[in-house]
């Protein structure tokens, strides 16, 4: 259970990962970053700092689906090697993800976003069947 809740553990740190560039791009912008209204100054970015928005929010998204598996996983009590590898695919694939997003692969993103959903459905169905 440990590795699958330190996978859980990175995941839930990848948000705050994928806003670090977003952070950096709206102190870049004329003002400097407008913490009263960040949204809004994030909805000016463009290129770089638009992905950047793109990868943080896509992170929580991320976060739940993968958050469901690890949970449908654990209540099973079926914790393999392989539920495990699955949980580190997953990780992996979302670091690739964000890296991917941040300079613009955007066909590459989708492989590797597919990769990732696929380890997190397959390690839920595994748990469920």
């Amino acid at each position: 259970m440990t590795h699958l809740l330190t996978t859980l553990f990175i995941v839930m740190l990848l948000p705050i990962l994928a806003k670090a560039p977003l952070v950096m791009m709206l102190i870049k912008q004329k003002g400097g970053y407008d913490n009263n209204n960040p949204r809004a100054q994030q909805r000016n970015l463009k290129g770089f700092g638009e992905r950047a928005t793109a990868a943080h929010y896509n992170s929580f998204e991320a976060l739940i689906m993968f958050a469901s598996a690890v949970l449908i996983t654990g209540l099973s009590g079926d914790i393999d090697q392989g539920s495990i590898a699955l949980a580190y695919t997953f990780v992996i694939a979302r670091v690739a993800y964000l890296f991917c997003y941040w300079y613009d692969k955007a066909t590459l993103r989708s492989w590797v976003w597919l990769v990732g959903v696929i380890a997190l459905f397959v390690m839920a169905a595994r748990a469920i069947w």
